[in-house]
């Protein structure tokens, strides 16, 4: 397969350096025929041609010398003034069909496209698979034919992110195409459906790469010795990986779709995705516990699914993790990370489908999903107060679900580091002075707990025989999302929390409660949102604050009520109570 690609890009301001695009990886299954780039100052004037052999050319992957021949050029050029102009030519050879590249005509938020025509051409005796989303409200011209096919747009305009915007591949134009007999690496597959893409994949790039050392067997062997669980030798697997190999990252798309071989990450500890999650499968099979490599895409922010109508993981997928099926229910292991408790992939492969391969098939299921309820973040508090309005506080967190995944990498930075972050974290306080701190990571139930002692000056406005207290000590909501006059996007949150906040609040002996916020309840399609104070006697007061953001997709007409809906939050969380000296 040949791909040749012709593109001028102009660079309105610095802000768009990232978008010039003129980078090609390659390696043994690909070769670049040409490469050329020209720049072009603000009245179109040439100023600088760059050849094939003026790119820099880099090693892919940085330590890691089982991918030593994954490269990558691209084009290093400073630019001297705005704006600018880049012609950038390609014409790179694939010695594989498995992949076609996809098309979208808009590449990113504030990047309007003047045209843009993709044409495939293809033997018509091999089917073609395609998915076509968003052509019709975009003007896109179809001019496909037998053997071809056509796309072309023009003059479409800039679109402008807009806060909680869902991801831009899901609103405009994009195009996936695969034949259904393709050829990779010298194996020819067929992608009729998942089932069997799934045992092609098993059978021809998976089977066999499963071996480790005798040395390795026999300390995987101790290790699990008189364990009956499987579950249990799995967990002790998957940290005998965690302490005795190391991640490398690999640029997707190259170094190919095959792990490497398990006996090689045995040897030098180190590998991709797909190496260290094969070599924990290895592992796995050898104290016999079923597992099955999984395609998934990964993102932190944005859940991509692999759509299940469109038979390809390639392009569709960026990462690998692996499968556990128990009990009628699946586990998922995050086998790149050295901390991830057993069974966590919240805030990256969470809620998605994914491509699970199995010897008799693939299959498209599920990853777990995190609702708002398990993404917890569960507060207690007891505050003394002096009649100055200075506050000490014994303050204990405990996080569980994607809120955990946030919050337990605080234990690993420097002391220094973790006090700046607590003081960042309640800005809003002043003089806030951090006492101690204290963690506990429990990985087997995954609760993160923060044991956090502080004090601060002057935190209650004292006015004469009075002192104006704000009582939500702990979790004050300050941001309101962007106002819009007229948005233009949908918008969805794509995880739920829950905030739930419980303090106990020692006030001075010779002061008494002049006025208390009535009690607050906000519920609606968005959320949950409570808010009490009481006496609690003996001169203590109980605050307690519950806050639920619901998953899910709005469109664009509910975004104000949405707004509004943390507008009343931020008020309500920033009010005060009153309490008197007594006479």
């Amino acid at each position: 397969m040949v791909y040749t690609n012709k593109r001028i890009v102009t660079i309105l301001n610095s802000s768009g350096n990232s978008q010039v695009g003129t980078s090609m990886g390659y390696d043994k299954n690909v070769s670049i025929r040409k490469m050329e780039a020209r720049i072009y100052n603000s009245r179109g004037k040439e100023i600088k041609k760059i050849k094939k052999n003026d790119f820099e050319d880099v090693s892919a992957v940085a330590g890691g010398t089982l991918y030593s021949d994954s490269r990558v050029k691209y084009l290093r050029y400073t630019p001297v003034d705005y704006p600018y102009t880049v012609l950038f030519e390609t014409e790179v050879e694939y010695n594989y069909t498995a992949y076609i590249r996809r098309w979208r005509p808009i590449e990113g938020f504030s990047i309007s496209t003047e045209n843009s025509r993709y044409v495939f051409r293809y033997d018509p005796s091999n089917e073609l698979n395609k998915s076509e989303s968003n052509f019709e409200k975009f003007g896109i011209i179809n001019q496909s034919k037998a053997g071809e096919i056509h796309y072309e747009a023009n003059n479409l305009k800039a679109i402008l992110y807009e806060e909680y915007s869902p991801s831009l591949k899901d609103i405009t134009p994009y195009a996936m195409l695969n034949l259904k007999n393709f050829s990779y690496e010298g194996y020819v597959g067929n992608s009729n459906d998942w089932e069997g893409l799934g045992k092609w994949m098993h059978e021809q790039l998976l089977l066999g790469r499963t071996r480790v050392s005798e040395k390795t067997k026999n300390e995987i062997m101790t290790l699990v010795s008189g364990l009956d669980d499987p579950i249990d030798r799995a967990r002790l697997v998957y940290q005998y990986v965690q302490n005795n190999t190391r991640y490398i990252s690999v640029q997707e798309g190259i170094g190919g779709i095959q792990p490497i071989e398990a006996l090689k990450v045995d040897e030098v500890k180190y590998g991709d995705c797909k190496g260290l999650t094969n070599y924990t499968k290895a592992l796995l099979d050898l104290v016999g516990v079923e597992s099955y490599y999984t395609r998934v895409y990964a993102s932190p922010n944005n859940i991509v699914d692999i759509n299940k109508d469109f038979v390809s993981f390639l392009g569709q997928s960026n990462h690998v993790i692996l499968n556990l099926p128990y009990e009628g229910t699946n586990i998922w292991l995050e086998c790149t990370s050295q901390t991830s408790p057993f069974g966590y992939n919240a805030n990256f492969t969470d809620d998605r489908n994914v491509f699970v391969i199995r010897p008799d098939g693939g299959e498209i299921v599920r990853t777990k999903i995190y609702t708002a309820a398990k993404n917890l973040l569960d507060a207690k508090a007891n505050i003394v107060l002096t009649e100055d309005g200075d506050i000490e506080a014994k303050i204990n967190l405990k996080s569980y679900g994607t809120q955990y995944g946030h919050r337990e990498g605080i234990q690993n930075s420097a002391l220094k580091e973790q006090i700046l972050h607590y003081k960042d974290y309640w800005g809003y306080i002043n003089n806030v002075d951090i006492l101690s701190m204290s963690y506990s990571n429990d990985k087997d139930t995954i609760v993160f707990t923060e044991n956090i002692q502080l004090s601060a000056k002057k935190y209650a406005s004292k006015t004469g025989n009075r002192l104006l207290l704000s009582p939500n000590f702990f979790n004050v909501l300050s941001n309101v999302p962007t106002r819009y006059r007229d948005r233009k996007l949908p918008f969805e949150i794509e995880r739920g929390f829950h905030d739930m906040d419980e303090y106990v609040i020692l006030i001075p002996e010779n002061f008494e409660v002049e006025a208390l916020q009535n009690e607050t309840l906000i519920e609606n399609k968005f959320g949950k949102y409570s808010y009490t104070i009481t006496e609690n006697g003996d001169n203590t007061l109980l605050f307690k604050r519950i806050f639920i953001l619901n998953k899910g997709d709005y469109a664009k007409e509910d975004y104000e009520d949405f707004r509004n809906f943390y507008l009343e939050i931020v008020k309500q969380d920033q009010s005060r109570i009153i309490l008197i000296k007594k006479s």
